[in-house]
């Protein structure tokens, strides 16, 4: 859920989960989608069902690429085009 509710717990969220990613992400540059997997898996509770839309979001913000022959998950992050005001 993108939009909590006053039943919401603030680290379950889709937009926590994708900031623990984006973190990680930005720590390490390229990350293996498996790791990140077990990454959320293991600092959320309910990280495994909260993971791909996590991923969704970010990709949506053009933040992160899949690479499909390593299977692995880069963070690209900003572009000028569309985020001018995140600079």
């Amino acid at each position: 859920m993108l939009r909590p509710t006053k039943h919401s717990h603030p680290d379950r969220t889709v937009i926590s989960v994708a900031l623990l990613i984006l973190k990680r992400l930005k720590k390490q540059r390229v990350v293996d989608f498996d790791d990140l997997l077990k990454h959320a898996k293991k600092s959320v509770k309910g990280g495994n069902v909260l993971f791909l839309p996590a991923l969704n979001f970010l990709y949506t913000l053009g933040l992160i690429e899949y690479q499909p022959k390593t299977d692995v998950i880069e963070y690209v992050g900003l572009h000028e085009t569309i985020c001018p005001l995140f600079k």
